[in-house]
């Protein structure tokens, strides 16, 4: 029987870094509090010609590399984005696929916000374990930068742009696998975190009107609160079904949206210190990118080896939400 194992991780940020302070100068906002409510300090931001592709082929690249698998032997690409190159033609995954070169892969993008990469692992593994695929490519990528608008303090604080990618693989050693994957939906909520242009839902009188729509809207007290809740019962769930707890799992991954959120699921699992990996403070949130720039920031310092297992965990518009039980899998 094949199996999905994790491969290789890789991530990209562009150059350009926007503060705290910075964003003091356009919006009515202090470090002190944003650092407060959010635990955010700085976030990178892409520049005018620097497009998501852009990101996720500069992620992805490393992460091929990483993988020991050659690029032709990639047979699909998966791209989860809330800020594509185009709306909504030609998906951002055909565009990356051939700025790396790569001809006759499946390509496509996926809508799941902020729970993205966890929904592209759960397809990866599906495509593997049916057979259908040997070597899949997932990518989170987002220039939110592009569909933020920056005279909003509730929004523009929280996100920055960047990109993350990691190299699924099929193997036949049950000890590489990814263990279980979860993911969920409610569109009952999807008021709460939306871009509201851009669909058939969403006509305007007036390209002012449009314009203006294309921007995140966010309920930012309503989202934390469902937020906590959801993901709490989650991971709680994916341990249980796995016959794990907090005990077992070497790195907690979550999506990096608000240090508050991502504390108050770390001490429902009682996990330590330790255990919690954040990157929230230097990023900011950066929708389906955040994970895997996450476990590439642990990768890169040296905390992550192989056969340690991970908890991802995400929360995102839609609303969506998902969890992944991964271990770190490199080819052998």
């Amino acid at each position: 029987m094949a199996y999905a194992a994790f491969r290789s991780i890789g991530a990209y940020v562009p150059e350009k870094i926007l503060t705290n302070k910075e964003l003091t100068s356009m919006v009515d906002t202090s470090d002190e509090w944003i650092t407060k409510r959010t635990g955010i300090k700085e976030r990178h931001i892409a520049a005018k010609d620097e497009y998501t592709s852009d990101l996720g082929m500069k992620a992805a690249q490393k992460a091929i590399q990483r993988s020991g698998i050659a690029l032709e032997d990639i047979d699909m690409v998966v791209c989860a984005t809330i800020s594509p190159d185009y709306f909504c033609m030609p998906s951002t995954a055909t565009i990356i696929s051939t700025k790396l070169g790569l001809k006759n892969a499946t390509a496509f993008d996926i809508s799941a916000a902020c729970t993205g990469f966890v929904y592209s692992l759960s397809i990866a593994k599906a495509f593997i374990e049916s057979g259908m695929k040997k070597n899949v490519l997932i990518i989170g990528a987002e220039k939110l930068s592009a569909i933020t608008d920056y005279s909003d303090r509730g929004t523009c604080i929280l996100f920055g742009d960047g990109a993350g990618a990691a190299v699924i693989s099929a193997t036949e050693d049950k000890s590489e696998a990814i263990i279980d994957v979860h993911t969920g939906a409610d569109g009952e909520y999807a008021d709460l975190l939306m871009t509201p242009n851009g669909g058939s839902g969403s006509a305007h009188d007036s390209l002012e009107e449009e314009a203006g729509s294309c921007f995140m809207q966010m309920k930012g007290n309503e989202t934390f609160k469902v937020a906590v809740r959801t993901l709490t019962k989650d991971v709680k769930e994916i341990l249980a079904d796995n016959n794990l707890t907090g005990n077992d799992i070497k790195h907690f991954v979550p999506h990096q949206a608000n240090y508050r959120i991502i504390k108050a699921v770390g001490d429902a699992l009682k996990l330590r210190e330790e255990q919690v990996v954040l990157t929230v403070a230097k990023y900011g949130n950066t929708s389906g990118a955040s994970i895997p720039m996450a476990i590439n920031d642990v990768y890169e310092s040296g905390e992550l080896k192989a056969g340690e297992l991970m908890l991802l965990d995400a929360f995102g518009g839609g609303l969506t939400w998902g969890s992944a039980l991964v271990p770190f899998s490199p080819k052998k």
